[in-house]
């Protein structure tokens, strides 16, 4: 939330997580390219830190040294994290309708500074955690006591310096860095478990010296529960493991992973509106 706004109620963060993943569908469609599977499945989680009053920022004044920051290290999320900077107030909501064109800001993958409120270019995978402790250390340098999260993917937690990260990260006592994994269970080219299994998910986390917690990354309740559990842990970073369902809210979708960098096709889209009741 903006230090002067107050948290949305519950209802209000579920009418607004309905709007965004509406919002995501007609962007994508309209470009005819994106990846809107990949963010639907994270769609509550963004709602909830931006807008449950867990994220300290300023849409009007995005540099804010204090700020908390976010850093997308899945950045193939960009369609829904440029519509939950839009719905915050960072810029205009007219440029969504620019995503992935010639010359548009609203570019494939976020590019810092080229829109207010992103922290970090992304693309390659694998580099959030990395990020995130420059950011921790920084503020330390500084005197600032702000919170950093990272939203990562669970194919990317394949990469080794997701690790390295996390090794890094205990070893400095980053406690006011919060990982959230989008554990959708899929990649790209399949299952996790085929591909490069994860699991014990959990332990490799605390293994590494974490903190972690485990919830429905689709409950907003129970999102906003962990956040409030992580800022209250210290002496170590906080991993949030957030059990969600990839292309959540459309059925196809749900069923179908290759679905994970592609657009819907115009009568696809016309069935997901129906599906999940966009006006």
């Amino acid at each position: 939330m903006t230090v002067q706004d107050k948290p949305l109620s519950l209802s209000q963060l579920e009418e607004l997580a309905h709007r965004i993943r509406c919002t995501i569908l007609e962007i994508t469609t309209h470009a005819g390219s994106g990846h809107p599977s990949s963010s639907w499945s994270a769609v509550e989680i963004l709602t909830a830190l931006y807008f449950g009053g867990v994220l300290r920022h300023r849409p009007h004044d995005p540099w804010w040294p204090e700020r908390d920051r976010f850093i997308l290290s899945k950045g193939h999320a960009a369609p829904l994290f440029y519509t939950v900077l839009a719905e915050a107030g960072y810029f205009d909501r007219d440029l969504l309708w620019t995503l992935r064109t010639v010359g548009s800001p609203v570019e494939g993958h976020p590019i810092r500074r080229r829109l207010p409120g992103i922290e970090n270019t992304s693309g390659s995978l694998g580099k959030g955690i990395s990020l995130g402790i420059g950011h921790v250390l920084g503020g330390r340098l500084n005197g600032l006591s702000y919170r950093v999260y990272v939203l990562l993917g669970d194919g990317e937690c394949e990469e080794g310096q997701i690790w390295e990260g996390a090794m890094a990260a205990a070893h400095f006592a980053c406690d006011n860095l919060c990982a959230i994994v989008d554990y959708n269970k899929y990649q790209e080219t399949g299952p996790i478990s085929r591909e490069m299994a994860l699991e014990p998910f959990a332990e490799k986390w605390r293994a590494f010296g974490w903190h972690v917690l485990e919830c429905d990354g689709h409950d907003l309740s129970a999102l906003l529960t962990s956040f409030e559990q992580a800022a209250g842990l210290k002496d170590r970073p906080t991993a949030i493991i957030a059990h969600t369902v990839k292309g959540k809210g459309v059925s196809f979708v749900e069923a179908d992973y290759t679905y994970h960098g592609r657009a819907l096709k115009p009568a696809e889209a016309d069935r997901a509106r129906e599906e999940l009741r966009c006006r």
